[in-house]
């Protein structure tokens, strides 16, 4: 899976800063480099709607459509998708699990199901079937690509959510990274959130 940062609020947590000193009226306490401690302190105290006023957009390829059907549940957020009316999937390609890639038996049974869904997609399509119907063959397993905007209090969520060790390995694997090119772009916003690399999971600190 690939995650690309496509665009991200220009100076963010400036932006941050300045929207927040609103609600408290210390403009007065703005100076260079103070939106770090302002934002560390709207987080610690879970004044989170502030985060709102900034957006980043990524754009994700190489993931399965089992993993975007979980993504396009988080409602606050902007989805453009690679559409199957559209795009002839003949050749498409497909994520295939670890735990069937190392089970021989179950990877043979699945690549032979690959191979079948599509040779019939290109006989539906032979048939004059347009893409719209023909798709419906089409495994959850097949690519696709995506693209999400969403406020970085919503990236938060996310990130919380499917970074966490109960969450499904793919969408694991896109909070990893989403949350690598965040704390890039936006240290302060995300720096209460690590990845244990060892288990591969995005644990916060409270402290």
């Amino acid at each position: 899976m690939k995650v690309e940062l496509l665009s991200i609020t220009e100076h963010a947590e400036e932006l941050i800063e300045s929207a927040g000193r609103t609600a408290y009226k210390t403009f007065d306490k703005k100076k260079e480099g103070s939106e770090k401690k302002f934002i560390r302190m709207l987080v610690a105290n879970g004044h989170l709607s502030v985060l709102e006023h900034a957006y980043a957009s990524f754009r994700i390829t190489g993931g399965s459509r089992a993993f975007t059907h979980q993504l396009v549940r988080h409602r606050l957020c902007a989805f453009t998708q690679q559409s199957q009316r559209y795009v002839n999937e003949k050749d498409f390609t497909y994520v295939e699990p670890e735990s069937i890639e190392m089970n021989s038996e179950a990877h043979s049974l699945f690549s032979a199901f690959m191979q079948k869904a599509r040779e019939v997609y290109i006989e539906l399509k032979e048939m004059g079937i347009k893409n719209e119907d023909a798709r419906f063959v089409l495994p959850n397993a097949v690519q696709s690509e995506i693209v999400v905007t969403a406020n970085l209090r919503e990236w938060r969520h996310i990130i919380e959510l499917r970074g966490g060790a109960g969450s499904q390995w793919e969408i694991r694997e896109m909070a990893i990274k989403i949350l690598e090119s965040l704390k890039k772009q936006v240290p302060a916003v995300f720096e209460d959130y690590q990845v244990d690399m060892k288990r591969k999971v995005i644990v916060r600190s409270t402290t």
